[in-house]
């Protein structure tokens, strides 16, 4: 049973107990309503208390419901609220640890409440593109006033317990604050209660007061209508907060309830829910249980002090674990240091770390020449120059050095890991681990499993993952993984439609109207156009038969190398990062067109961004045929996380599906009989699943 039923000194305690976060599931419901039923049948209680099992007082619906019949059977959360108010005896709510979206509302619901001191207080269903549809938006404005509880339900954001206590303009969320133990304290409260003559408060009861109401409703729905273009649930939960203000309690749970089964059918809310359990589901690799036995990390050792290195270097600092960095110089490891320094210093600046955190992080950072001081290493990962010649020396070193059981991992973006492995006599223990620039801030980590990845590896380094708060994606081996394998195509798709009549300002223009956070050529002038002719190069040797456009070699063999050089695909005044349309590179490639012998037209934003979009989406379905990737929403997390896909799209797998696969089948197929339609050859699932009326998730 996911509800525990207990009596002391006269009162019932309820306890869910349904971890990890006690979601509200239809087991947690009626065994709460049942528990209600025995308390208040039971001549030997006099109160009631509600709290939770574990490190939760509740975390809200339970996700492993989403989309079931269960989620909506009887009793549903409205009905256990309804139960909670009517009993006869009064309940108080014991919160602890975490009361949010659900477990809030089922809180607002009590007559009494009592918390822990530090638990987080939220309604972030709005993350999700939907509202609290219990209740929330009525009762919490009603507990905590209107302009707190607004910012609460509009943001998502939680809030420590102790600042509800007594807040507001009304009685404030909680009655009482713990000063020691919760449940004795809950209990005592209960026993009070219980002396005091019915009925027993009701949040839904209070006034909503302020002294300008109207007004600062006006003013938020402005405000939020500025800050949240592309998705709707913020501007819904104004109305709605809003419809109770004017409205009354009643009427406004009636019209919450009709704007969250409005925004739950939007395109929005399916890719902001698809993301949430895109995270989730990227934690498990099929064939590696979660009770794998892990590999313990205490110490790790980085190669290369450069912006990878020393950006993967922070991640492990914040999260309170030892690093020993290497490198050959002296004057590469000084300026390595003072990068890191001086990254944390701007932290400081910007009140985001204090100077205390900024010392206890460095001190956790020791820097070396020598190749000896990675011998106490757990975890080693190389952050080199991407060359296989480079790889091979500093494997075969590290297979010298690093003591037995120590997973090596490699930084590389494209590199066959399984080639890296066969540098040491332990394969077993290799691993890529593949950053994203910038290291400290990107959340997305590709993890390369080659054909001799022990599970334990793997199974240690995404919990590492977790620990260093990153999104990691298990991919297997081919070249670019999946994250770069798939940019490959797009990067192709854009650089012939130079060829065929655009140009890039068009071209980044439609692709960020579209919604991502930078277009293909202004992406490459960030990163660096040369790193790109690098790995082209190396193509063209290992791929002869593959067309590519050479528009990108000829800027490059002008040594327009980007932002680094001050002019790229775009022109840069010194010292500022706005990319200005260069005339000299919009006529080499007017040029260009003409050198190949290719007539140049007008290209539509619509085709920019079909043939951007579809090229990510045709590759995808190639990398899921090969078992390069698990599951589609394993792609849709590398491109929400690490290449700026927009999230209310929900990665171009999701985005295919809700466009229709039979509507991508056609498009692709159309830009197969175009000039450099060769490109195109439709991966067998994109036809298979658009004859079917199929979809990737």
């Amino acid at each position: 049973m996911a509800v525990d039923y207990t009596t002391r000194d006269g009162v019932a305690v309820i306890t869910l107990n349904n971890p990890p976060v006690n979601g509200l599931g239809h087991s947690t419901r009626t065994g709460i309503v049942e528990g209600l039923g025995r308390a208040n049948s039971d001549p030997a209680v006099s109160a009631i208390v509600i709290t939770g099992a574990g490190k939760a007082f509740s975390g809200g619906a339970d996700i492993t419901e989403f989309n079931t019949p269960k989620a909506t059977q009887e009793p549903t959360l409205h009905t256990v609220i309804k139960e909670v108010e009517k009993s006869a005896k009064p309940v108080v709510a014991a919160i602890h640890s975490v009361a949010m979206g659900g477990g809030l509302e089922l809180a607002l619901g009590a007559h009494y409440r009592i918390a822990a001191p530090g638990a987080q207080i939220a309604l972030p269903e709005v993350k999700l593109g939907i509202l609290p549809g219990a209740g929330g938006t009525q009762r919490l404005p009603r507990a905590i006033g209107l302009e707190a509880a607004l910012n609460m339900i509009v943001t998502g954001a939680p809030v420590l317990s102790e600042k509800l206590a007594n807040s507001g303009p009304n009685a404030g969320l909680f009655d009482a604050m713990a000063q020691g133990d919760l449940l004795d304290e809950a209990v005592a409260f209960a026993r009070k209660a219980a002396d005091k003559q019915s009925p027993h408060p009701l949040v839904r009861n209070r006034k909503i007061e302020h002294p300008n109401a109207e007004g600062f409703l006006q003013f938020s729905r402005n405000t939020v209508a500025a800050m949240s273009k592309h998705y709707p649930a913020p501007l819904k939960c104004v109305d709605a907060i809003a419809a109770g203000v004017k409205q009354g309690f009643e009427k406004g749970l009636v019209f919450e309830r009709e704007c969250f089964l409005e925004l739950v059918q939007t395109p929005e809310s399916r890719a902001l829910r698809h993301a949430f359990f895109g995270e989730r589901a990227a934690s498990k690799i099929p064939d590696v249980p979660s009770s794998t036995p892990t590999r313990e990390i205490q110490k790790v050792a980085v190669i290369g002090a450069g912006t990878m290195g020393g950006g993967i270097t922070m991640n492990f600092l914040n999260a309170g674990v030892p690093v020993t960095l290497l490198e050959t110089k002296q004057e590469a490891l000084d300026r390595g240091l003072a990068t890191i320094r001086k990254n944390y210093e701007a932290q400081v600046k910007k009140g985001k770390l204090t100077a205390e955190k900024l010392e206890a992080r460095m001190a956790l950072l020791r820097t070396t020449l020598s190749w000896d001081d990675l011998k106490e290493a757990d975890l080693i990962i190389e952050a080199v120059f991407e060359e296989l010649g480079v790889k091979e020396q500093v494997f075969k070193r590290l297979d010298e050095v690093a003591k037995p059981g120590a997973i090596l991992a490699s930084n590389t973006s494209t590199l066959d890991v399984d080639k890296i492995a066969a540098f040491t006599k332990r394969p077993q223990d290799v691993v890529g681990l593949h950053f994203f620039s910038p290291a400290n801030v990107m959340k997305l980590l590709e993890v390369v499993r080659g054909k001799d990845t022990a599970k334990d590896v793997l199974a240690t380094v995404m919990q590492i993952a977790k620990q260093i708060r990153k999104t990691a994606v298990v991919s297997g081996v081919c070249d670019g993984f999946i994250g770069n394998r798939m940019i490959e195509q797009y990067v192709r798709q854009a650089l012939y439609m130079l060829e065929e009549g655009a140009l890039p300002a068009q071209v980044d223009r439609a692709i960020e109207k579209f919604g991502f956070a930078m277009g293909p050529f202004r992406m490459s002038d960030l990163a660096g156009n040369d790193i790109g002719w690098a790995i082209r190069k190396r193509r063209y040797q290992e791929k002869p038969d593959i067309k590519y456009s050479k528009v990108a070699d000829r800027l490059c063999e002008l040594g327009r190398f980007g932002q680094k050089t001050g002019a790229g695909w775009y022109d840069y005044k010194a010292g500022e990062r706005n990319a200005l349309p260069s005339k000299l590179v919009d006529d080499m490639i007017v040029a260009y067109s003409k050198e190949v012998g290719v007539e140049r037209r007008k290209i539509s934003d619509e085709e920019i961004v079909e043939r951007l979009v579809y090229a990510l989406v045709n590759e995808g379905a190639k990398i899921l045929e090969e078992g390069i990737a698990s599951k589609a929403s394993d792609i849709d997390m590398v491109y929400l996380t690490g290449y700026g896909f927009p999230l209310w799209r929900g990665g171009p797998m999701l985005y295919a599906d809700t466009v229709g696969l039979y509507n991508v089948a056609r498009a692709i197929r159309r830009y197969a009989q175009q000039p450099n339609g060769d490109a195109w050859q439709i991966a067998s699932s994109v036809a298979d699943l658009a004859g079917n009326g199929g979809t990737f998730n």
